[in-house]
């Protein structure tokens, strides 16, 4: 089996996300297409409420979890919107199954595993012979995690401040990309 799968990790305001942009920019400048979801902060007056789902390839977009929310599992001070994890997450997962050439998800964590059909959407993404470029949880001890974490096919990189810069080259080189 070869190396298909990438998986970012890292404490809370690493650059995760922003290294993700990264890699996915690169890409899309060499023509490939790109699928998946990301799940960026939603902030009010300064401070974080909750977090979007998006649809990477048509931009849908809805709401991951909120304090908002009225109803859902709860994760912390957010409610998890199941609806739209199912509706936007884990249809874009299977649509860039079919279109994409690199699949990219930010991330696997507590919030999108309270779906309980997530976990096999990703599942099924990290057995194609697709790229999959992913963000997962760093400290989080759900089975589903670790099983990802496991497998053979997985590469991880621990993100620091220090690093990103030397990662993201060495992840470019790992996809096949030039980096220049």
């Amino acid at each position: 089996m070869s190396l298909t799968n990438i998986l970012l990790t890292g404490p809370p305001g690493v650059g995760k996300t922003t290294l993700l942009e990264e890699i996915k920019n690169r890409i899309k400048t060499r023509g490939y297409s790109i699928g998946g979801i990301y799940c960026p902060e939603i902030r009010e007056n300064g401070r974080r409420t909750g977090f979007n789902i998006i649809d990477i390839s048509s931009g849908r977009k809805g709401i991951l979890a909120s304090i908002h929310c009225t109803s859902g599992p709860v994760i912390g001070k957010y409610r998890v919107n199941l609806n739209d994890i199912q509706e936007i997450g884990i249809s874009s997962l299977e649509n860039a199954l079919e279109t994409a050439d690199y699949i990219f998800i930010d991330e696997i964590a507590p919030m999108e595993l309270k779906s309980t059909e997530f976990p096999d959407a990703v599942w099924k993404v990290m057995e194609s012979q697709k790229p999959v470029i992913a963000v997962i949880h760093q400290r989080s001890r759900h089975p589903f995690i670790l099983k990802v974490k496991n497998r053979d096919d997985v590469k991880i990189f621990n993100l620091t401040t220090q690093n990103r810069n030397i990662i993201l080259q060495e992840i470019l080189k790992l996809l096949g990309i030039n980096p220049s």
